[in-house]
């Protein structure tokens, strides 16, 4: 509608929280993809260990790739995307068929819906608490379907077509997605084994595949898994960039003239190298600790993917709630219950970051005896000092010149005039 609905300075704020997780679930699904790709190479006969030196070798060259075929163009993309929905489809299809009859071993429904571990590493809170930073690991997947609204300049009838992308993907999601946990839930061979870092290596999924199927079933299971996650970030990759995209045509990040540059094929290939390369240097930590925290720099990760993704989400919702009726609102709308949808959604928010700020070993508590650096979660440090740095440059700089969204195309009778919050 050609509305802002909040302060220039908020608008960067919005956009700056959105780059990060962005850039940081770009790393942590890349990273998973190659924990999974490693798996899968030495399944295979490729012998390249599977420690963290290797699978950060992996991690690299994902990157590179996504970033390739990126550059590649728009076409290609559309074909990588309609093949990766029904790869994940059909993907969680034969997950089930597989682990539902050919595990060689199966929980009872009991221990699927009622047992309970408190493996929270707080110290307090017990099971009650393990079950919320349970949720934590849907909420992660629950990021990256705004890549719609990123695309929206490239689709048609947009103001339609990328919020029932939206809707669809949350929907498919969350049903593909809890039948795929329930069938992994069920195929754990053993619990305290599959919760054993010294046995499961940090990774308890690839561990209860590798022992609950023979080698042809568990191989073909991982290869699903890494070519589904090497689809996402080759996703991500392309979200992320025409976020950047648009972002530096604004004029909102340094060097914006250089990340707003498009190739001959109409890509941003410059804001495709900015968010690979961020991105690599996101998991940098996880060759600088010790060996057996390499996944809680993953995890970190995760945190700082999901805690910058939702509190940009959070802001619009939030700025909707304050304007009420003197918002303009769009073809597809939730009518009168954005107002109680909308406050569930920003109490949500503020649960799952203070959440995910939380380190996932008890050592990275600074009040336990065996208190180590290697094991914080640094996820709020580096939210914590891009938002600082942001807010040094808004001061010295950007707020005597950065006035929101620059105007690429105005409707005949469509408003100009803000509504500033």
């Amino acid at each position: 509608m050609g509305i802002r609905i909040g302060r220039a300075g908020l608008g960067l704020v919005h956009r700056w929280f959105n780059l990060i997780g962005q850039i940081a679930v770009t790393a942590a699904i890349d990273y998973g993809a190659a924990i999974f790709t490693t798996a899968v190479l030495n399944v295979i006969g490729i012998d390249i260990g599977t420690d963290r030196t290797a699978i950060f070798l992996v991690f690299t060259a994902i990157l590179i790739l996504h970033a390739v075929l990126n550059a590649i163009g728009p076409h290609l993309s559309a074909v990588i995307n309609n093949i990766s929905a029904w790869w994940h489809v059909g993907g969680v299809a034969i997950f089930v068929v597989v682990l539902g009859f050919g595990a060689s071993h199966h929980q009872s429904v009991g221990f699927v819906f009622t047992e309970t571990v408190d493996n929270s590493a707080v110290g307090f809170g017990g099971v009650a608490f393990s079950f919320l930073l349970g949720l934590l690991h849907a909420q992660y997947t629950f990021t990256g379907y705004d890549a719609s609204a990123h695309m929206s300049e490239e689709t048609h009838d947009a103001a339609r077509t990328a919020a029932k992308g939206i809707i669809n993907t949350i929907v498919v999601s969350a049903v593909a997605g809890y039948l795929l946990i329930m069938a992994v839930t069920f195929a754990i061979p053993n619990l305290d084994d599959a919760l054993d870092p010294t046995k499961n290596k940090g990774y308890p999924v690839i561990y209860i595949l590798e022992n609950s199927l023979n080698s042809f079933w568990s191989g073909l299971l991982l290869i699903i898994a890494a070519v589904a996650q090497l689809f996402c970030g080759y996703a991500s990759v392309t979200s992320a960039s025409r976020m950047l995209f648009a972002f530096s045509r604004d004029g909102a990040v340094p060097g914006s003239a250089y990340w707003s540059r498009l190739s001959a094929r109409k890509v941003p290939v410059h804001a495709v190298l900015f968010i690979s390369f961020f991105s690599f240097v996101l998991l940098i930590p996880s060759m600088l600790v010790p060996a057996e925290n390499a996944p809680t720099a993953y995890a970190a990760a995760t945190s700082v993917a999901t805690i910058g993704l939702y509190i940009a989400y959070g802001i619009p919702i939030l700025l909707r709630q304050l304007h009420g009726g003197r918002f303009h609102t769009g073809p597809w709308q939730l009518g009168p219950w954005y107002r109680p949808v909308g406050i569930i959604a920003l109490i949500w928010i503020v649960l799952i970051s203070l959440l995910f700020i939380l380190p996932t070993d008890d050592r990275g508590y600074p009040w336990n005896s065996e208190f180590t650096w290697n094991t914080v979660n640094y996820a709020p440090i580096t939210l914590v000092g891009v938002v600082g740095t942001i807010g040094v440059w808004w001061l010295a700089s950007a707020r005597h010149w950065f006035t929101g969204p620059r105007r690429t195309v105005v409707e005949t009778g469509e408003s100009e005039a803000p509504v500033q919050a």
